[in-house]
């Protein structure tokens, strides 16, 4: 995930803010969680994690611009 140059300037502590302090959470069809919360440093924008059944492994994390809370 990190490796795309669109996501590269995802903070880590941007992507554990959310994990902890999610303002939505939505389990999908295959196990994997769903987390979105602001970032007040990008404008506000929500920044959507998605972790792995396990609820602790990060399998992506981008910026939602379709999200509304």
């Amino acid at each position: 995930m990190r490796e795309r140059p669109d996501r590269a300037a995802i903070r880590l502590e941007w992507i554990e803010r959310v994990i902890a302090q999610p303002v939505r959470e939505q389990i999908q069809r295959d196990g994997r969680v769903r987390r979105w919360a602001p970032i007040a440093e990008m404008d506000g924008r929500y920044l959507r994690v998605i972790l792995l059944p396990d609820r602790e492994t990060v399998h992506n994390a981008f910026f939602d611009r379709s999200f509304r809370p």
